[in-house]
C-alpha cells in the first residue's frame, strides 16, 4: 500500500474548508503557471480531504486547491481499501469496445467466443509471453490480439512476420509459448504501422495492455482468475 499519498490526503483535510471557492479553470491556471509542461486533460474534486484529481496523459496525481503541494502515487480509500487512483483511470481511460479496429488484430475463438477482450502485445515483451499462458487457459472467450511492436528494433519486422503467416494465431503463439520464431519473410500487406499509430493515439504506453468489452483497460499481465472476473464483469455492464 502507498502511505505517502494517504498521509498527505490525511494532511490536506486542515486546508480543505479554504478550497470552497476553488473551481477546475482556477487550479488549471495555477498548474499552467507552476508546471506549463503539464497538459492536463481533465481536472475533477476527488472527494478525498480537498484534493483535486487531475487526469494528464494516461497518469494522475493529486493537488490542493492553491496548488501549493503535489501527491504522487496511489490514493487508497481507508474504509473500503478500493485503490481509488487504479479505479478512476480506468473509468478516464477507457473507450468504445467497437472504436478497436478488430480487422488488423489476430482472432483467436474458444469455445463460444461470447467474451471478448483485445490485447496489444509485443513479440519480444517477457510479461505478454507470460500472460499468453493465462489466455490459453480462457474458455468461450474471442481474443484479438493487436501487434504493437514498441519494446526492440526488431519486433516491428517480427510482428509483420507473424502477420503475413498461412496460420497467424500458430505464428504468434509459436514464437510466444514455444519460443519458436516466425520463418516467413514479412513481405505482404500488414497493419502493423498502423496499429502502432492507433496505439499510440489511445495512449498505449506498454505491453500488455487489455480491452475489455466495457471499454476499461488493464495495463501489464494479470492472472487467470483476475481476467475471467473483469471479463464477466464488463459483460454484465454491456448489458
Amino acid at each position: 500500500m502507498k502511505i505517502v499519498p494517504i498521509l498527505f490526503a490525511a494532511l490536506s483535510l486542515l486546508v480543505a474548508s479554504q478550497g470552497a471557492f476553488a473551481d477546475p479553470v482556477v487550479i488549471k491556471k495555477l498548474l499552467e503557471s507552476r508546471f506549463p509542461e503539464i497538459k492536463p486533460d481533465k481536472i475533477t474534486k476527488s472527494g478525498y480531504g480537498g484534493l483535486w484529481e487531475i487526469f494528464a496523459g494516461s497518469e494522475i496525481f493529486y493537488t490542493d486547491e492553491k496548488v501549493s503541494y503535489v501527491v504522487l502515487g496511489h490514493l487508497m480509500d481507508a474504509k473500503s481499501r478500493e485503490n481509488v487512483t487504479e479505479s478512476r483511470l480506468r473509468k478516464l481511460t477507457a473507450i468504445s469496445f467497437e472504436q478497436l479496429p478488430l480487422d488488423q488484430a489476430i482472432k483467436t475463438v474458444r469455445g463460444t467466443g461470447a467474451k471478448k477482450i483485445a490485447v496489444f502485445a509485443d513479440p519480444y515483451c517477457g510479461y505478454c509471453k507470460k500472460f499468453e499462458g493465462d489466455l490459453l487457459a480462457l474458455q468461450d472467450v474471442t481474443i484479438y490480439t493487436f501487434l504493437y511492436p514498441i519494446i526492440r528494433p526488431e519486433s516491428s519486422p517480427t510482428s509483420k512476420k507473424i502477420w503475413c503467416s498461412a496460420d497467424r494465431v500458430k505464428a504468434w503463439q509459436d514464437l510466444m509459448l514455444r519460443n519458436v520464431e516466425p520463418s516467413g519473410e514479412g513481405t505482404c500487406q500488414t497493419p502493423v504501422d498502423a496499429v502502432l499509430a492507433f496505439g499510440q493515439k489511445l495512449r498505449v504506453n506498454g505491453t500488455p495492455t487489455t480491452f475489455f468489452e466495457d471499454g476499461e483497460r488493464i495495463s501489464g499481465a494479470i492472472p487467470k482468475e483476475a481476467i475471467e472476473a473483469k471479463m464477466a464483469a464488463a459483460s454484465t455492464a454491456k448489458k
